[in-house]
């Protein structure tokens, strides 16, 4: 078949979404969405259940119909060609579905030759992935003893039995125990590092897409209202320019606090607030219209205080996140796909 042949030219995006809309009836659930991943990117798709994130996936698999707009994952239209976009994506939703009365070997083997792969061939990777995933301890297992955690790892091996050139992963942490989360995650990020993989990873979890991801889209109403990396975003929120400027010193004095308000381009000083235990060493917070850091330190130093820390604040994908949710429509204007 000619879609078999089909490959991403170097450059082009592996996804693109353009104008992207689905409605049921009255309802908009992803609206105008346009959006590119480059191969082998991480990619996260931020936003809380019912933000349209799991609609938008379903329509990159050819799941679901778009309502308006376009999307082409792998070079294919998955509205044309939904089983060459299945054979060439994998995908890992939130409650995958196994066999529950089978070993966790006989699952991937048969999802293998489901996929085409000759039986010799498909007990030699099921052995590979399942020790890729940290299983190989549990290959005979039955599925229906796994744990949340130990299923997620075997979701992660069966869709990469089908040698995919994307994974698309719909909220993999969900359900999982701390240190779980972080093996899978590292597992994440090393598919995409060592082996080229693009991932598409669809979470509410701020903090998780922070670790892995090299963009995030923020995903509000079925809107993306912004999408980057985390200085892109950061710049965003900044929007009136304001630097924060962290200083923390012993031998605080009044002079001091007055040194720092006087500098050119200081708006504003907060503290300093002393330490519970003991008042030998403070915190201050300066409010600025230019990066002042230097300046701060070298003010602390020369008013005889010992300076133990100066830092000048960078805006997490906490800050990020909240303040676009709460900035609703204004942000929308906002946009800063690159």
């Amino acid at each position: 078949m000619k879609s078999e042949m089909k490959a991403v030219a170097a450059g082009e995006p592996i996804i693109e979404l353009t104008g992207l809309t689905k409605k049921y009836g009255e309802q908009t659930a992803v609206n105008n969405l346009s959006l590119s991943i480059g191969k082998g990117e991480v990619f996260g798709l931020l936003g809380p259940n019912g933000a349209g994130k799991t609609t938008t996936i379903l329509m990159m698999l050819g799941l679901t119909e778009p309502t308006g707009g376009s999307v082409k994952v792998c070079g294919l239209d998955p509205v044309r060609e939904p089983l060459e976009v299945k054979r060439r994506v994998g995908y890992m939703p939130d409650d995958i579905g196994f066999y529950e009365d089978r070993t966790a070997l006989d699952n991937l083997v048969f999802t293998a030759r489901l996929n085409g792969i000759p039986a010799g061939e498909a007990q030699d990777e099921a052995h590979r992935l399942l020790e890729r995933v940290g299983l190989a301890d549990a290959l005979t297992k039955k599925v229906g003893a796994f744990s949340r955690g130990m299923r997620q790892r075997l979701g992660i091996a069966d869709v990469l039995i089908k040698r995919p050139e994307v994974i698309i992963l719909d909220e993999p942490t969900l359900g999982i125990d701390p240190e779980g989360v972080r093996e899978l995650l590292k597992l994440i990020e090393e598919l995409s590092r060592k082996e080229g993989l693009t991932v598409l990873l669809s979470s509410h979890h701020l903090h998780q897409v922070q670790q892995i991801c090299d963009r995030v889209g923020l995903f509000v109403k079925g809107r993306l209202i912004a999408s980057g990396d985390i200085e892109t975003l950061a710049a965003q929120l900044d929007d009136e320019g304001l630097i924060t400027v962290e200083l923390e010193a012993s031998n605080w004095n009044e002079k001091l606090t007055d040194s720092l308000a006087g500098l050119d381009g200081v708006v504003e000083v907060r503290g300093p607030v002393f330490g519970k235990t003991s008042r030998a060493s403070a915190t201050a917070v300066l409010t600025c219209s230019r990066d002042l850091t230097a300046e701060a330190a070298r003010a602390v130093i020369d008013s005889g205080a010992q300076l133990h820390a100066v830092n000048r604040k960078q805006y997490g994908l906490d800050d990020i996140y909240h303040r676009y949710f709460e900035g609703g429509d204004t942000n929308e204007r906002k946009n800063v796909n690159r």
